[in-house]
């Protein structure tokens, strides 16, 4: 069992907290902005075991160092990234173990959005940072777009209980184009409408279960062929495999940002 809370951080950041319910013992995962953490921790009576970094950028990072620094913590982080505050590099296979809470978490390297980039997965629970977005994924600024669609398609083969803990609330905005993409996709309008209603409320739509993810996210339907088509409508040219109808929608999607 887990207990993930949430501190909302910058426009359109989540810092997670996992822990064990009912505990007081929590790790933090990607904290960009030191102060919120503290702020929360201090309000709740929470004592941190650990840090854990998906990738290198700044609103992911932020906060490492002081939060470290002030608590005395373990920093987990990508072994294929220069990161200064990690103090124990992780890759593909290893396991991220927390006895003070009790918790777990495999790592899985997912590069695409960074060259290191790597995901937590555990107790139901996949913090994926920016390489999976809820109707989305990150945008591809070091890795390729081969490299982004087999990490993408290695996360999809996660159970599809499994609830996607990403690092922004983009998904309203990830919709409105999955609805241009997949205009015919009944799944999507009606996540589309849901989602609108959830900002309208000002609550977050994060996490979502990989199964929603696999029907409404055109990042993780390029062997759908109804997707197919339309990306090679857009390109206007055949595309001959999904890493090419992935390259296709991602630049799709770039254009129209």
């Amino acid at each position: 069992m887990i207990d993930i809370q949430c501190i909302p951080a910058f426009d359109d950041n989540y810092i997670w907290l996992p822990g064990p319910p009912g505990g007081d013992t929590v790790a933090i995962v990607d904290p960009g902005d030191p102060n919120p953490v503290i702020a929360f921790l201090d309000q709740r009576g929470l004592t941190p075991e650990a840090i854990l970094v998906t990738h290198h950028h700044g609103d992911h990072t932020g906060g490492v160092r002081e939060l470290a620094d002030r608590y005395t913590l373990p920093v987990y982080g990508p072994r294929g990234e220069s990161i200064a505050a990690v103090t124990e590099r992780v890759g593909d296979g290893d396991t991220v173990t927390l006895p003070a809470s009790g918790l777990a978490f495999r790592v899985l390297e997912t590069p695409g959005h960074t060259r290191g980039h790597v995901c937590y997965v555990g107790h139901g629970a996949l913090f994926c940072g920016d390489t999976l977005f809820t109707a989305g994924c990150g945008r591809l600024f070091e890795g390729s777009t081969g490299q982004m669609y087999r990490s993408l398609t290695r996360l999809a083969g996660l159970p599809d209980e499994t609830e996607v803990y990403c690092a922004h609330e983009y998904t309203l905005a990830n919709l409105r184009f999955a609805l241009v993409a997949e205009p015919d996709n009944a799944d999507i309008r009606a996540r589309y409408e849901e989602v609108t209603r959830l900002r309208a409320a000002g609550r977050s739509t994060v996490p979502a279960p990989l199964s929603l993810e696999k029907r409404t996210n055109p990042f993780l339907r390029s062997e759908n062929p109804h997707l197919a088509r339309a990306a090679a409508a857009y390109a206007g040219r055949p595309l001959h495999d999904p890493v090419e109808v992935f390259a296709t929608v991602r630049a799709w999607k770039d254009a129209l940002d």
